[in-house]
C-alpha cells in the first residue's frame, strides 16, 4: 500500500496538517523527513526501520539517532545519501535548537548553571572536547569557547589555550569544562 491510498487522515503531511504536529507518531515525522517511499516500501516504513536501528528501551528516545553515521543510514533499503544527510540535519537542528541564543543573559550561580547550558550540545559528542567558559566580575557569561578537542577518552589542555581567550577579552573568572564521551555528560569543574 503507497501512501496515497492510505485515508487523508492517515497521510503523514495531511495528518500534521489537520491535527498538529504533537499528533503524529515519530515514525510519522520522520516519514515527513524522508518525504518519499520506493516501489517497495513507504516512508513511513522507511521511518520505522530507522527507528529499529535503537537499541534502547524507552521507545520514545530518540537522541540516537543523533549517534548515527550517514553510512548506518544508508545500510536501510530505500534510504539513499540524501535522505541520510537530511536526517543528520535535522540532528543537527535539534542540537542548535536547544542552546541558549544568549550565553550574556545567563548568571552562574552553582555548577549545574553550567551543566545546563552545555549539556544538549556537549552530551553527544564522540570525542572529547574542552571548552572554557568567561565571566564577568559578577559570574555572567561573557563567551563559551572551544579550546581543545581530543579523542574518545582524553583531550589535552594547555594553560595558555585556557587563558588566551580570556586575557583578549579580559574576563576575570573561567569555568573549564569537558565532557566524557564513554558516559553520559560529565563535567570538571575548575576555577581560576
Amino acid at each position: 500500500m503507497t501512501i496515497k491510498q492510505l485515508p487523508e487522515t492517515e497521510r503523514p503531511y495531511e495528518k500534521l496538517e489537520l491535527l498538529g504536529e504533537k499528533n503524529l507518531s515519530n515514525a510519522e515525522l520522520l516519514a515527513i523527513i524522508i518525504k518519499t517511499g520506493t516501489k517497495q516500501y513507504t516512508s513511513i516504513d522507511i521511518a520505522r526501520e530507522v527507528l529499529n536501528l535503537n537499541d534502547t528501551p524507552n521507545v520514545n528516545e530518540l537522541s540516537f539517532l543523533r549517534e548515527l553515521t550517514i553510512e548506518e543510514l544508508i545500510k536501510i533499503k530505500g534510504l539513499g545519501k540524501i535522505k541520510a544527510i537530511q536526517i543528520k540535519a535535522v540532528c543537527e537542528l535539534a542540537n542548535r535548537m536547544n542552546q541558549p541564543l544568549n550565553y550574556q543573559k545567563i548568571k552562574i550561580k552553582e555548577p549545574n548553571d553550567v551543566v545546563k547550558i552545555l549539556m544538549n550540545q556537549m552530551q553527544y559528542e564522540k570525542v572529547e572536547i574542552a571548552k572554557v567558559v568567561l565571566l564577568d566580575t559578577k559570574c555572567n557569561v561573557l563567551k563559551i569557547k572551544d579550546i581543545a578537542v581530543g579523542g574518545k577518552n582524553f583531550v589535552n589542555i594547555g594553560m595558555k589555550e585556557v587563558l588566551q581567550e580570556a586575557v583578549k577579552i579580559s574576563a576575570p573568572k573561567i569555568i573549564v569544562v569537558h565532557n566524557h564521551p564513554s558516559r553520559k555528560f560529565n563535567s570538571k569543574w575548575s576555577r581560576f
